[in-house]
């Protein structure tokens, strides 16, 4: 037997009658981040799911890597399987954990006895194995508490395993259980944040992109590309749909007040992300404003961008301040993309005092000199699909 990899499961067990299905996509999303580094047998057993090298050569560190980043895994363990007898997993322990073993300080010994016919209960298999490791390890105190390292034996149905604590993983519920929506990324620190953030409620994502050039530059598209393919490690591979904006945003100049350019700007974006939503069967849009951190983010503005949308816009940062953004985007790895110095197109032609309490109906006044649906129509005609992988 070699090295296998446990994904233990997080609210999925909560789940009732379609608990089957959440597991079988769960499964699905393993294999495919985890093809790139071998063949593996994937299957499910006692709310684990075991990611078993199928051949040789299989890169097993990789795999848990790919394995940590899977939404609907909470912890991951690499583990020796042996047979169900105290010696085997004495014998086991000794060799898989030798190094281990050699370098901590103190340790002591977990049991999980998930097959009752095992002949030693939990504490009694703990105290056994325990007391052969202390004397082959001397230099290593027995410290029940607070133990530099846990020795974790499980006993299941086909084999015992033994592992180290297990470590966290991504959590949440596995990608496409939770609908597919479309994701407003710009190139910013908050939007790849809110991305991950419904994608960890198992939400597919197709992204949309709003590009002017030649206001905006092709280092700004490539910066919007290389924060997709960051989020590839989470949510699996992503379409990213780039709009071409800029005739939109000048004909908003010509026509309209400046103190309300972005606030038009924003409902041309909801527009089309909503018509790109239902081209795509998508249920709904993702953005990532928080809740008064811009003029174009109080609440009447808000009321006014949603204003132009028929599905549901989720909003995952509403709530949250700028500092608990910034350490979500440096745990998932887009923060030293976002902050790249190039520009978006949401920062052309700016108001100076952009206006922050607006009503929805002076504004559906204001755009009644532009062609709406024209420049809507040209806009989606005009984009390119860029498909990032991980």
């Amino acid at each position: 037997m070699g090295e296998i990899i446990l994904c233990k499961l997080g609210e999925v067990v909560l789940k009732g009658l379609n608990r089957h299905s959440f597991e079988t996509r769960l499964m699905s999303n393993i294999r495919r981040r985890t093809a790139r580094f071998g063949r593996f047998r994937i299957y499910s057993r006692q709310s684990t799911i075991y990611v078993e090298p199928a051949e040789d050569g299989c890169d097993v560190s990789g795999a848990y890597g790919a394995c940590r980043q899977v939404f609907g895994v909470i912890a991951v363990a690499r583990a020796m399987p042996c047979e169900k007898t105290k010696e085997a997993i004495l014998e086991t322990a000794c060799a898989y954990l030798g190094e281990a073993m050699a370098q901590a300080k103190s340790f002591k010994v977990e049991t999980r006895r998930a097959d009752k016919s095992f002949p030693m209960s939990s504490i009694q298999l703990s105290q056994w194995v325990g007391g052969h490791l202390h004397d082959a390890f001397p230099h290593v105190a027995v410290d029940v508490h607070h133990p530099e390292l846990t020795v974790h034996l499980e006993i299941r149905e086909d084999a015992a395993y033994v592992h180290t604590s297990a470590e966290s993983a991504a959590g949440g519920l596995p990608v496409g259980m939770g609908g597919v929506a479309v994701s407003l990324l710009s190139g910013g620190i908050d939007s790849p944040v809110s991305s991950w953030m419904m994608a960890k409620r198992g939400v597919q994502l197709e992204m949309i992109h709003f590009a002017s050039p030649p206001y905006t530059s092709q280092a700004a598209k490539e910066k919007v590309l290389q924060l997709a393919r960051e989020l590839t490690p989470w949510t699996g591979r992503l379409t990213v749909h780039i709009i071409p904006f800029t005739e939109i945003q000048e004909e908003i100049r010509r026509h309209c007040p400046e103190d309300c350019f972005t606030l038009i700007m924003r409902r041309f974006m909801m527009r089309l992300a909503d018509l790109l939503a239902r081209e795509m069967h998508c249920r709904a849009l993702i953005t990532g404003e928080c809740l008064g951190q811009v003029a174009s983010q109080t609440m009447d503005a808000l009321h006014v961008s949603e204003d132009v949308t028929s599905l549901p816009v989720l909003r995952p940062l509403i709530g949250m301040d700028k500092e608990e953004i910034v350490r979500l985007a440096r745990k998932i790895g887009t923060f030293d993309t976002s902050i790249l110095p190039y520009e978006d197109c949401c920062t052309v032609f700016t108001p100076r005092h952009p206006k922050t309490h607006p009503r929805v109906e002076e504004i559906r006044e204001l755009e009644q000199v532009l062609d709406v649906d024209g420049l809507c129509a040209r806009a989606l005609a005009g984009r390119e699909l860029v498909k990032v992988r991980p």
